[in-house]
């Protein structure tokens, strides 16, 4: 390619992504980015949000719970996740519904005691980093300032073991 052939493509190449940046500010600063949580998401935001959410938990599913398992921390677990500023206001409380709290929140926090909505399958790591860090944009705050490390995995185990919980548990949550 000579140099000058070589100069219109730089050329080329930077009004191309200059175009798209300008229109990409245009298109953000008109509106077309609905912020309002009852908006229909946009195509492809929650493949790039469950993109972005994976790439940052690192190495977060290697994270064991040292606890053992056993209803004297689970029971704590449930004292943690039933206490009124933590996760029941928005993962709800087993049987019953979504809280008026819950129902304006996009996206829709999961009912982590329902059989179709249960996290089980997530390594408790991933958990652990969940209820650490929060979820940006999404409404899951982080209790890393709030909750101790060892009440976050209480609330991890708790989580973790919702399908299988001992009868003594289950007649506390």
């Amino acid at each position: 390619m000579s140099t000058s052939r070589l100069g219109w493509f730089v050329l080329g190449a930077l009004t191309a992504v200059l175009v798209l940046a300008a229109g990409a500010y245009l298109f953000i600063r008109g509106g077309g980015v609905p912020m309002g949580t009852t908006a229909k998401p946009l195509p492809l935001e929650r493949t790039v949000a469950h993109m972005a959410l994976r790439a940052s938990y690192g190495n977060a599913a290697d994270q064991k719970d040292s606890l053992p398992l056993d209803d004297t921390n689970m029971l704590a677990g449930v004292h943690v996740y039933q206490y009124r500023e933590n996760c029941a206001v928005c993962h709800g409380l087993p049987g019953q519904p979504h809280t008026a709290i819950a129902k304006g929140m996009f996206p829709d926090p999961p009912l982590l005691f329902e059989k179709e909505e249960m996290v089980t399958d997530d390594p408790e790591g991933i958990t652990f980093w969940k209820v650490t860090n929060g979820i940006r944009l999404s409404g899951m705050p982080g209790f890393a300032k709030t909750l101790s490390e060892t009440d976050r995995w209480h609330v991890t185990m708790l989580v973790a073991h919702a399908d299988k919980l001992s009868p003594s548990v289950q007649g506390k949550r």
